[in-house]
């Protein structure tokens, strides 16, 4: 056998390293370095490329990473991609399904069949799909068929919404009555009877009502017994093998299942058609299904799925639904008046179930009885709630409507409270009205109370808080609304947290009562000038008041003013005549005065009179006969008034004085309750944190701040025990005065607190700002429910507070108590004592105020010298100009003077202080800002002030003379000049008569 070169070759490579070499190269496929057989290597050869491409996925861009899962998408296979489907749906689950898309379309309009026609049009508007839905014949057929609407054609075939259409056709014709219309038809519930007494009318009133809403609650209960759950419904066609209806949904209801055109209509007053337009009446059952069965036999031919949906449709007697004016939970109603401080605090923290209806104060009653009627769309109110600024007398519901006993049996009123109870379940059910104001805490109060109570048959309810004022009674113990002294059993303010959660409702109290303490300090500060400019309105108010008549009048009347010359445009001249002429800011008018001055100029317009003031003069002699002649009358009238309630007088007085007692009592519980949480969550994690080496605090500063409020705790418990053990005991000849004077005797302790108290709010401050960890504290513990929503630096004013609540309770207490009452000694005893106290702690109340406003002043003037000395306070400051004259030897009337520059005048009791003013403007705003440099100082025993007379070069001038030279002044208007005069002329009488 010859042999070759490549035998040759074969034979020489025959060994072992050259086998192992074919046989790899014999387990690889379209490339050398991919092992097939070889697993390990394999799978190391495939997680170092799929590294390698994605670091190369990591690198590129959002468009190249697009492209790159494109195209493995593409050339994935059907299994893969149902890999990548569901791993998409774990990763990125479906929060949101459209139903229809899901559901069979059956069920589908199974679901929309309990919407209201006003949710069904509403749905429409979601997609086209929606639409389709929402306007299928089944849906409004029985809405339409239910109140007698028959649709007087035949639907096309491929036509759909014809019932819908109907529908909103039949409602937008309704005929309706307005409320005048209707009590002229058929009467009102408050229409005077003669034949009835006015307590029968009521029990009339009553009877209507509680028939009424035992037929809603009836057809509430037959509507959802009527309607069986689905699936459970078994058609009366199926037993004889057949369907009950066509093909379409709208066809299947033949003429002969409408109920009978005889069939009584709804008049406008029915209770069920006022109840809601969608809601149905109930038809039997059994002449449904024979009126079902009776259908033609074309009827039975119908494929499985319409065959379902037949039998949803084919029930429009037995279909119901169930409107949201018929909730299972009755909501509650309240009236909030947008005159209340910082309302919208408190709209945040209304619970859910409550409608909350904010009104305008100055509406009228037929206004807020349309709003509400239009918050609670036809729902019936478990109990109504009042927000509204007043008192213990009387509440000012409106700008012009203050109800009180006196004017609650107005016709306006009495029919406005007849109709908003009409919406409040009744007294059985739990029904009632909770008015935010202390009507309990006195006598008045709690006939208003009665009156309303008996007016309208519900519970009323209201806070006793006698001493806490400012919304704060809000949170004091409410009356049972049985008996106008009772307590409710519920615990303190409970039915106000009812319709608002506590934490927002105690925080609002509190900012209720800082507006109203700034408003104060406002009123204050702003009263002289706001009194002013009253004044000033009024002359001119009064001096335009006949001009505004025309001026054809005037011919026949005052003829020695010569007034035929008035025109619109000399009536502010005329205006301003009279109020320099009469000087009215000299003249003290009564209200009667102002009447009576009106009404006799009013009738003298009326009137050509060629002598005006006899007949001004005979007009004002006759209204007085007349005022005095009612005057006389109504003394009498209450004279015979206060004879028959005498026999009442001392029972009441004696129950105030229980109620009285009572309030300090509970108000002492809350003061003491502020008082523990300022050692439980201040003191107590404070020590603790000192105690384990951890401290937030040092032991001087623990000590500085809170160990005071301890001692006032120690006394403050004691005399609670002492009052509580009185009150178990309570009676008609009960004394509490001598627990009080007890407690007068150890008033030291909180003269030692309040002496204390401005060196605890400093160390408070100063450790605030120093010790971090002292702040997240206070960040952490400061306003919850445990402090009862204040600050730590709130809760130290608690005592300061009690100080005023102390002497208006023992007012109270003083005031139901009879001289002879052996508690009248040492009630007056102890609210002497505490009245005294009361002025210490405001005089140290004003030497802080005038500390500060010392402080203040002298951060606010540059290069001032010290102002801090002796009890230097300061009164008023006033910004004028400075003015100079060229030559001082030219007359007072012809002298001319030249603005130097603006200054500002601070006036103390001892010294007068003179300053360089510059005014500042902020760009793009209209604020500006002022800064003061020390001009000069005069002390007021040697200064002295005399005016500029008012000439064509100067007015509103003064001239300030001091010992070494003079500064004349000029105010922009001449009522500034005025006030600050008239306040540093007495200032300067005052300094010299000290000075000598």
């Amino acid at each position: 056998m010859g042999s070759s070169p490549h035998l040759v070759k074969r034979w020489q490579l025959s060994g072992t390293d050259y086998e192992q070499v074919r046989s790899t190269r014999s387990d690889t496929r379209l490339s050398c370095w991919t092992p097939l057989n070889n697993q390990s290597s394999n799978l190391q050869l495939f997680e170092e490329r799929m590294t390698l491409v994605l670091h190369w996925f990591d690198l590129w861009t959002d468009r190249q990473r697009k492209h790159l899962l494109h195209s493995l998408l593409t050339r994935g296979t059907k299994s893969q991609l149902k890999y990548c489907r569901d791993l998409l749906m774990e990763t990125l689950p479906v929060t949101q399904v459209d139903l229809t898309a899901v559901l069979p379309r059956f069920l589908s309009l199974y679901v929309m069949s309990f919407l209201s026609p006003r949710d069904l049009c509403s749905a429409a508007q979601v997609s086209w799909h929606w639409r389709m839905l929402s306007e299928q014949d089944c849906l409004w057929a029985s809405r339409c068929i239910t109140r007698g609407w028959f649709l007087p054609y035949t639907p096309a075939e491929k036509e759909y919404g014809a019932w819908k259409n109907h529908y909103v056709s039949c409602v937008s014709t309704l005929d309706w009555l307005t409320p005048r219309e209707a009590a002229e038809q058929y009467g009102t519930l408050n229409q005077q009877s003669t034949l009835m007494t006015e307590e029968e009318e009521r029990r009339k009133e009553r009877r209507i009502r509680q028939m009424i809403r035992d037929k809603l609650q009836e057809d509430k209960r037959q509507s959802m017994s009527t309607r069986r759950a689905w699936g459970s419904y078994t058609k009366p066609g199926a037993a004889r093998g057949g369907s009950t209806q066509t093909g379409r949904p709208s066809s299947g209801i033949t003429s002969s299942s409408w109920p009978s055109l005889s069939w009584p209509p709804r008049t406008v007053g029915s209770p069920s058609l006022c109840q809601s337009l969608d809601r149905g009446q109930t038809m039997s059952a059994a002449p449904s299904r024979d009126r079902v069965q009776t259908c033609s036999p074309s009827s039975e031919r119908l494929n499985n799925a319409s065959g379902a949906l037949s039998s949803f449709t084919s029930r429009p007697a037995l279909t119901h639904t169930v409107p949201p004016t018929h909730l299972t939970h009755p909501v509650l109603l309240l009236l909030i008046s947008n005159r209340i401080p910082a309302y919208e605090l408190l709209l945040s923290g209304v619970k859910a179930g409550v409608i909350v209806v904010l009104y305008d104060h100055r509406g009228t009653l037929s206004a807020l009885l349309a709003q509400v009627e239009r918050a609670i769309i036809g729902q019936g109110a478990q109990r109504l709630g009042l927000l509204a600024p007043g008192g213990t007398e009387e509440i000012h519901l409106l700008h012009r409507c203050i109800l009180s006993e006196r004017t609650l049996l107005n016709p306006d009123q009495r029919d406005f409270w007849e109709k908003l109870s009409g919406w409040v379940a009744p007294a059985e059910e739990g029904g009632g009205i909770d008015i935010f104001s202390p009507l309990a805490a006195c006598a008045p109060g709690a006939a208003l109370i009665q009156t309303l109570s008996s007016l309208t048959g519900l519970e009323v309810r209201t806070p006793m808080g006698l001493a806490t004022g400012s919304f704060q009674n809000i949170l004091s113990e409410w009356s049972d609304g049985s008996v106008c002294t009772g307590l409710s059993n519920q615990g303190p303010s409970a039915p106000a947290l009812q319709f608002v959660c506590e934490r927002v409702l105690q925080g609002w109290c509190r900012q209720a009562e800082w507006m109203e303490e700034a408003l104060g300090a406002l009123r204050g500060h702003l009263g002289p000038q706001l009194h002013r400019l009253s004044l000033e309105a009024r002359g001119r108010a009064l001096g335009g008041f006949q001009m505004n008549v025309d001026s054809n009048s005037y011919t026949h009347g005052w003829s020695n003013f010569r007034l035929k010359w008035m025109t619109p445009c000399n009536v502010s001249f005329v205006g301003l005549f009279l109020w320099e002429k009469m000087c009215l800011e000299e003249l003290c008018v009564s209200r009667d005065l102002n009447e009576a001055l009106i009404e006799g100029l009013t009738a003298l317009t009326r009137q050509r009179e060629t002598r005006p003031l006899e007949f001004l003069a005979g007009f004002l002699t006759r209204w007085t006969n007349d005022k005095e002649g009612e005057e006389s009358s109504g003394d009498e009238n209450k004279r015979a008034d206060d004879f028959s309630s005498a026999p009442q007088s001392s029972q009441i007085a004696l129950d105030w004085r229980g109620a009285a007692a009572r309030e300090l009592h509970h108000s002492e519980c809350l003061y003491l309750g502020r008082l523990g949480a300022v050692l439980k969550v201040y003191q107590e994690p404070l020590t603790a944190a000192l105690n384990s080496n951890r401290a937030i605090l040092s032991y001087n500063d623990i000590r500085m701040v809170l160990s005071p409020v301890t001692q006032i705790l120690e006394l403050n418990r004691v005399f609670q025990v002492d009052l509580e053990a009185r009150l178990q005991q309570w009676g008609a000849e009960q004394c509490v005065g001598d627990v009080l004077v007890k407690l007068c005797s150890k008033l030291r302790v909180y003269t030692n607190y309040l002496n204390n108290y401005t060196t605890a709010i400093h160390t408070i401050d100063k450790c605030r700002e120093t010790k971090p960890p002292f702040r997240a504290f206070l960040k952490r513990a400061d306003r919850t429910l445990s402090t009862h929503m204040l600050s730590l630096q709130e809760l130290l004013l608690c005592p300061l507070w009690r100080i005023q609540e102390y002497v208006t309770l023992l007012q109270a207490l003083c005031l139901h108590t009879h001289t002879a009452h052996p508690d009248h000694t040492h009630l007056s005893s102890a609210l002497n004592t505490l009245v005294t106290f009361r002025e210490f702690t405001q005089k140290l109340k004003r030497n802080s105020e005038r500390d500060r406003l010392i402080e203040q002043t002298q951060q606010m003037i540059q290069g001032c010298p010290n102002l801090s000395e002796g009890n230097r306070q300061l009164i008023i400051t006033q910004d004028a100009a400075l003015l100079r004259s060229p030559d001082e030897q030219i007359p007072d009337s012809l002298r001319i003077y030249e603005h130097v520059s603006d200054v500002g005048l601070f006036l103390f009791n001892d010294a007068l202080v003179l300053t360089r003013r510059r005014v500042h403007h902020t760009p793009f705003t209209l604020t500006y800002q002022s800064t003061h440099t020390f001009l000069a100082s005069v002390a007021l025993c040697s200064l002295s002030v005399r005016e500029v007379t008012h000439t064509r070069y100067v007015c509103h001038a003064f001239v300030l003379e001091g010992p070494c030279r003079s500064w004349v002044c000029a105010t922009e208007r001449g009522e500034e000049r005025e006030h600050f005069l008239s306040v540093l002329r007495p200032a300067l009488n005052a300094a010299l008569t000290v000075h000598q």
